[in-house]
């Protein structure tokens, strides 16, 4: 089992930064990804970014330019520095890890909410 904690969201005005960080404690060493997924009232969760052990990094569109994940394979943390925060921005926002392998499990935080006010 893997137990992630999320901290560091909160209230921020259009244009500002907030910053993300996940500690990952447990059985850890067979854990591939990580990454930040961001869920808004009444939509589907989705993607934010994503990094491997290996340090390959995902982004969509929307966050690119404006969002950098990290990762600290030694801690087990990642974090997510988010910039030009937009109020579409706006979401819970879950940190998640999953394992190698096809049967690799995958677990997620409780989740922080991020709030970019117009």
């Amino acid at each position: 089992q893997v137990q992630l904690v999320e901290s560091g969201g909160g209230l921020v005005q259009t244009g500002g930064s907030l910053k993300l960080s996940c500690a990952a404690s447990g059985s850890t060493s067979n854990i591939y990804v990580m990454g930040w997924y961001r869920q808004a009232p009444g939509k589907q969760r989705r993607l934010v970014a994503t990094i491997t052990s290996g340090g390959t990094i995902n982004y969509p569109d929307s966050v690119k330019g404006r969002f950098t994940i990290s990762r600290d394979n030694a801690d087990n943390t990642v974090a997510l520095q988010m910039n030009s925060l937009q109020p579409e921005d706006t979401a819970v926002y879950y940190c998640n890890a999953k394992e190698w392998g096809i049967l690799g499990r995958s677990y997620w935080g409780q989740g922080t909410q991020v709030t970019v006010s117009s």
